[in-house]
Parts: C-alpha cells; structure tokens; sequence
C-alpha cells in the first residue's frame, strides 16, 4: 500500500474511532461539512482571494486562481487522478457539478480527461461540466450540461438549459442553445462586452461573502454595533 493510500487509511480509522466515542459519551453528533477537502493526498489549491461557499465543495487536485469562487450547494470533485483548473475570476454558480471521468476513463481525442474552467468564466447555477475544455470569456447559463471531450471556444455564450453532447465544438464569438446545443447567431459588440463584466460583477459579489465568512467569525461586527448604540 502506498504512503497516501495508508495515511487516508489512518486518518479515516481515527475519525470513525473518534465519531463512536463521542456517541457513546453521549455528544450530539454535528456536520463537520469541509468547503475544502484533500483527498488521497491531492489537496484543493486555493488563492486568499478565492471565495468558496460554506456549503460548497471542492475535493482533491483543483487549482482556483486568483478572484474565482465556488457559489452554495455547488460541488467541483477532483477525485479521479485528474486535475480541474477554474480560471482567474471565473465562478461556479450554486448547485453546479465539475467532474471528471473515472480514475481509468479515457477521452477518444486523446488528450487526459482533465476539466479545464478559463478565465473570466461565468457558470451558471445548476449547470454541470465532465471533462470538458472552456476557454476564456464564455458565459454558461443555468441548469447547462458539457459533456465530456467537448471544447467551447473564448467570447461564447449558451443559453439557459443548453446541452452539449461529447465531443463538440462551439465556435468562437457564437450563442448557441438547445439540447443538442445548435448555433443560434453571432455576438454583437454589446453582448461581447457583457461578458467580463458579468464575470467582474460576480467576483465583486464574492468578495462581498468572502469578507462576512471570515475564519474568525464576524460577531465582532455586532458587538462593534452594540457597542456603538450604547454610546449613542
């Protein structure tokens, strides 16, 4: 058995061990829900001005670069021996899946079955992503599926509940939508422009959440308010 393997090992003997002792004495068992969690070994990288959600969940090799985020229910599993990168101020909207295939699956392409988010990404809430390559600057609307193998180009849009079947290709600068996914029109100036704006605007959102979770609690805040009004 290798290193990793036998420290997860361990680690898991010593939660289960700890979690029956605390029944048996009587202690009221509560989620210990982890936002970030390393897995065999492989822990999630993380910028200090990345926003993951308390009820999110990113597991294993996932790489967040500066200014993305992880919205609320929303899960980015990294626990195949592939990697999932999510791009400079890209987010993942709530209830979202990233995936990979399975430890020994295989794309026909050729190339690793990694998930690949770029930057200035936008995912729409609902939407779930399997091995899949999204260039910079695209927008994915909700409840939207990418299947394994497929590539969306940089300046692309998908309207709300698109779906695009393995190994597709949507071309840059197009809008597309429907289930399977089917060229709807060019973008315009405008709708090209929205696209890292709508980006920005999410990250400014984020910074927002990051600073009311701090690792220290925000009570201060209120004690600081209490304070203030009995001064008043």
């Amino acid at each position: 058995m290798s290193g990793k393997f036998l420290k997860a090992a361990v680690g898991r003997g010593f939660r289960e061990a700890g979690a029956a002792l605390k029944e048996q004495g009587g202690t009221e068992l509560v989620s210990r829900h982890r936002p970030k969690m390393t897995f065999l070994g492989l822990s999630p990288f993380v910028t200090n001005d990345t926003f993951i959600a308390p009820s999110a969940s990113v597991i294993g090799e996932v790489t967040n670069w500066d200014q993305s985020s992880v919205w609320y229910g929303a899960v980015v599993r990294a626990d195949s021996s592939h990697p999932i990168t999510i791009g400079f101020n890209s987010s993942v909207g709530e209830g979202s899946v990233v995936s990979t295939l399975g430890k020994n699956g295989s794309l026909k392409t050729g190339f690793p079955p990694v998930c690949h988010i770029g930057h200035y990404v936008t995912v729409g809430a609902g939407s779930v992503l399997k091995s899949c390559r999204v260039d910079d600057l695209v927008v994915i609307g909700e409840k939207c599926t990418i299947m394994e193998g497929s590539l969306i180009e940089s300046n692309v849009m998908l309207e709300p509940g698109t779906v695009v079947p393995p190994y597709a290709r949507i071309p840059s600068g197009q809008k597309w939508g429907g289930n399977p996914a089917a060229f709807i029109a060019n973008l315009d100036a405008n709708e090209l422009d929205s696209i890292k704006t709508k980006s920005t605007e999410i990250h400014q959102r984020a910074k927002e959440h990051l600073l009311e979770f701090l690792p220290v609690g925000n009570t201060y805040v209120h004690l600081e308010e209490l304070e203030r009004q009995q001064s008043d």
